[in-house]
């Protein structure tokens, strides 16, 4: 087992994983900027290390920064959790090259799924359903992109091959607008991203989010977890997610598992990943892969009894997984709630001090959240303060549970977007579940 790692990350996802290695017997280290000296992972870790001053670029995007505090400490791994560096290529070689087990995938692997390009044409030669597409970048050839869009039938959308999180993408509908766009998003792709290859696809017009979690040790064995909806979504940024996802059938999920646990064999995985898909007409098409643990996990986590962070650090220690196929059921449904620190009419982050906090509680109730009575929300991150989770033996069950949980938080000092979440769970075409990607923004009026 390992003996100490470094979790090169903040918020509710370090102290996540700070507990499952205590769990496990783990000693762990807490790195952390100059304005995350408070948090709670950083207060109950066995070890932390300031790694520099509150902007990411200088602390958690800090590498250099990252392997001294591994090495001064003596650890032997480092768990990158979710965004700064967690889908970074380069990183996860420098950690390995240094002599550190980084807890995710490959190098290699990252990068081949982290390029939109190289990982549809690998999960097209695995068998993966995809978007019809340009089948690579696009060239400078006006009359040739033309060609592809007109085949492809528009509307389409021009995305970034070193996109995410929304960024680097457009959607044309008439060949006049065409391009046009290609011209801006490569600007776009190149400033933001230091790659400016593009590539098109048939643009899906009312598509739910439906994503399937994935697990793989080093010995051969990979499983499915099942799947998730995600499709509650503003400006691409997931609000609401739930497992499984509405609709989907017995025989479906065990169809998609089985190419998704194929495809992780095919190229090698190792870890938690998931495979994102456009469901549309009965129909899934692959978008993208995660490299690393989602923000979303613990709906999974409830539906099967599976603690994925804990099979993480057991498969980077070289241990097979703890589970075969046969042995995950679904149980119950699960909804999650992302808790930010935002004005819920407007967006706008809303750091501050926490006056009061009130964690809800009862059957089915979970909350992953760092903060407390007192903390200081600080205004250089991510603005993301918690999840609340519940499960019932069924989805209505699980929405009552949530109603019921959001009545009783209590979030004082700071805005937060719980309203949101009120209007949501109480809004009737959420509850009769199946809303599509763009439902939110209509709604909202965005």
């Amino acid at each position: 087992m390992l003996d100490k790692i470094v979790i090169a990350n903040r918020g509710e996802i370090a102290l996540r994983i700070l507990r499952a290695c205590h769990e496990m017997g783990i000693k762990t280290v807490a790195v952390h900027s100059t304005a995350d000296s408070d948090l709670k992972h950083v207060l109950l870790a066995d070890e932390s290390v300031c790694i520099g001053p509150p902007p990411s670029a200088d602390s958690y995007l800090n590498v250099p920064a990252l392997i001294s505090a591994a090495e001064v400490t003596d650890a032997v791994a480092i768990h990158p959790g979710y965004g700064f560096l967690s889908e970074n290529a380069d990183f996860a070689e420098r950690v390995e090259q240094s002599g550190f087990i980084f807890i995710g995938p490959k190098a290699e692997t990252i990068r081949i799924m982290g390029d939109k390009v190289s990982a549809i044409r690998a999960m097209k030669e695995t068998g993966v359903p995809c978007v019809p597409g340009s089948d690579g970048p696009l060239g400078d050839d006006a009359d040739t992109n033309m060609e592809i869009a007109n085949r492809i039938g528009y509307p389409i959308i021009i995305k970034a091959s070193g996109g995410g999180g929304g960024r680097g993408m457009r959607v044309v509908h008439s060949e006049a607008n065409l391009l046009n766009a290609i011209s801006l998003t490569r600007s776009e792709a190149a400033a933001n991203f230091g790659n400016d290859m593009v590539y098109m696809e048939k643009y899906l017009e009312t598509p739910r989010h439906v994503e399937f979690q994935v697990m793989a040790d080093t010995h051969g064995n990979a499983i499915c977890l099942g799947e998730r909806d995600c499709s509650m979504q503003r400006r691409h940024q997931k609000v609401i997610e739930e497992a499984p996802a509405p609709g989907i059938t017995e025989e479906v999920r065990q169809r998609m598992g089985a190419l998704c646990t194929k495809a992780c064999l095919d190229i090698g995985y190792r870890g938690a990943g998931t495979f994102e898909f456009l469901y549309e007409n009965d129909e899934f098409y692959f978008i993208e892969m995660n490299t690393r643990v989602q923000v979303e996990h613990p709906v999974t986590e409830e539906i099967t009894g599976v603690d994925i962070i804990k099979e993480q650090l057991l498969i980077a220690a070289g241990e097979p997984l703890s589970y075969r196929q046969e042995d995950i059921k679904i149980k119950g449904h699960a909804i999650e709630c992302r808790l930010n620190a935002e004005d819920p009419t407007n967006f706008m982050p809303c750091p501050g001090t926490i006056e009061e906090f009130h964690a809800p509680g009862g059957p089915g109730i979970r909350i992953d959240t760092h903060i407390y009575d007192n903390y200081r929300v600080p205004p250089h991150y991510d603005s993301m303060i918690g999840k609340l989770i519940a499960y019932g033996d069924t989805r209505e069950s699980a929405l009552r549970r949530m109603r019921m949980a959001l009545s009783e938080i209590v979030i004082e000092g700071i805005k937060t977007n719980i309203p949101l979440h009120c209007d949501l769970l109480d809004d009737s075409a959420f509850q009769a579940g199946g809303t599509n990607i763009h439902y939110l923004e209509k709604k909202l009026g965005l």
